[in-house]
């Protein structure tokens, strides 16, 4: 029954993202379990300069449809000048802001995953899009290796 959540997961992104290979995601395992994880995630977040918008609980519709699932939330973040930007001067980038990352209970460990950022510039090579692309890209890449790596 996990692997059907993981499966669930990698369906989300396949959704939001352009292409959907398991290398055009970032996964990482983290020992913490969920809250641990969470907290963690929050914490390095805000510690690379971005805000959290919102943490949507994604568990209720999958138990609403009779799913027995662990913890599993979508956790959305952005720096709101940058957001309020980008959606102005690129609209077609709204469905892709602000930025998240999935997060998930899987036992007494947590996983989490999201579409990589500099994927995007092969649909919007505007130069001026390659450099957020490549900076969200360099900070989601840190922010994954802070969750693994916590204790």
């Amino acid at each position: 029954m996990k692997n059907l959540y993981f499966v669930m997961i990698l369906a989300a992104f396949a959704l939001i993202s352009p292409t959907a290979g398991a290398d055009e995601l970032l996964i990482a395992r983290s020992e913490q379990n969920f809250e641990e994880a969470m907290s963690t995630l929050q914490n390095s977040i805000s510690q690379h300069g971005y805000k959290l918008s919102r943490v949507q609980r994604v568990d209720i519709g999958l138990t609403g449809k009779g799913y027995k699932t662990d913890k599993y939330r979508v956790v959305f973040f952005g720096k709101p000048e940058e957001v309020a930007f980008l959606s102005r001067k690129y609209p077609e980038l709204i469905p892709y802001l602000p930025l998240s990352i999935a997060i998930f209970a899987e036992a007494d460990k947590t996983l989490i995953s999201t579409a990589r950022p500099e994927l995007l510039a092969e649909y919007y090579p505007d130069p001026e899009l390659k450099t957020f692309f490549t900076r969200w890209e360099k900070d989601l890449v840190a922010i994954f290796d802070e969750v693994r790596e916590a204790n």
